[in-house]
Parts: C-alpha cells; sequence; structure tokens
C-alpha cells in the first residue's frame, strides 16, 4: 500500500489519527486490504420515500430521484472497489433505489449497546459479523415514520429524545470494535 499523501487532513471521531479527510472516490484508487464504507444514506434509504413518492407509489419527486440514483452511484464504487475484502453500511434502502441486496442486517443490541437500529452490510470477501453482546433494547436509537423498525413500545419519545442526523448516523462502538476485532 502506498502512504497516505500528507495533504489528507485528519478528522474526528474521538480519534483524528483514525480517520482521513479527503475525496473518497480518490482513496479507492489506492491499494487496500480492507475497505469498511460508510456512504451518505439520505437519498437511498426508506426515510425519505414520503418525499418521492405519493400514496400510489409513483414519483412526486424527480430532483430527489436523481440525487437518489447519483447517491446509488457513489454506494456502488465502494462495493465495486478493487479490494479482496469490503463492507458497506447503511440503513435498509428503498426499492427503487435498485441496490443489490444486502448479506446482513445487524442491530446495536447485538454488540452491547442498547438500542434498535437496523443496519445493512454489504459484504464481499468477508464472514457476517458475529453478536458479541446481546443484551436488551431500550428503545429504538432512529424514530420511524413508516418502516417497522421502531413502531413498537420501545420507540418512548421520553428516552430518546431528538437526535440530529450526525447522533443518527453515527456507528455504535460495540458494533466497531466488532468490525475490527472480527475483520481486522
Amino acid at each position: 500500500m502506498k502512504p497516505i499523501p500528507a495533504t489528507f487532513r485528519n478528522a474526528g471521531g474521538g480519534h483524528p489519527e483514525w480517520h482521513i479527510r479527503a475525496d473518497a472516490l480518490e482513496l479507492l484508487k489506492m491499494r487496500w486490504d480492507l475497505i469498511i464504507a460508510h456512504p451518505p444514506c439520505t437519498y437511498i434509504t426508506s426515510a425519505g420515500a414520503t418525499r418521492m413518492f405519493n400514496k400510489q407509489h409513483e414519483v412526486i419527486d424527480r430532483g430527489r430521484e436523481k440525487k437518489m440514483f447519483e447517491a446509488v452511484a457513489f454506494f456502488m464504487r465502494f462495493l465495486e472497489a478493487d479490494c479482496e475484502r469490503i463492507a458497506v453500511e447503511n440503513p435498509a434502502p428503498l426499492h427503487h433505489a435498485g441496490l443489490p441486496p444486502y448479506t446482513q442486517i445487524i442491530q446495536p443490541y447485538m454488540f452491547g449497546e442498547p438500542w434498535k437500529k437496523r443496519t445493512c452490510l454489504w459484504l464481499k470477501g468477508l464472514p457476517p459479523l458475529e453478536p458479541t453482546k446481546i443484551v436488551e433494547p431500550l428503545a429504538c436509537w432512529v424514530h420511524s415514520y413508516g418502516g417497522t423498525t421502531c413502531r413498537t413500545k420501545l420507540h418512548t419519545p421520553g428516552i430518546i429524545g431528538k437526535r440530529s442526523a450526525k447522533e443518527r448516523s453515527k456507528t455504535f462502538p460495540g458494533i466497531a470494535k466488532a468490525m475490527a476485532e472480527q475483520w481486522g
């Protein structure tokens, strides 16, 4: 692997030494042993479906649909990268997006975090992630406006409160640890 150019600046997450702030597609030109990608999900998940479709499931926002297809193309660049071991993480996608089937669904409560937040993994050359510590979920991390993930007694607004997009998109430490230990 070639060294990462010094012009790439480190980014947050509490461990700036572990993060690279750069154009991810430029980084895909380098040779990697393992890629774990977390591409933006704004336009490809079912969370935005009510903005794109009417009740008859017809597209009503062609601009959002165009952004969805651009997001899908970006997502696929990671999944199709020249690397033997790849994991791409995202929430369940819209069927309309046409992504390939995901390999696995995981939940934070399978890795010692007491939350429900359904997360899909698309895996290439990697085994499914094995749960490390299954705990009872307290509540749903993200409110669902139409899906089935969190329309349960576990959705208690007093427990969850409102989470910012940045908070909702974070990977839980228990999941990240399992990825590092099982795939690293």
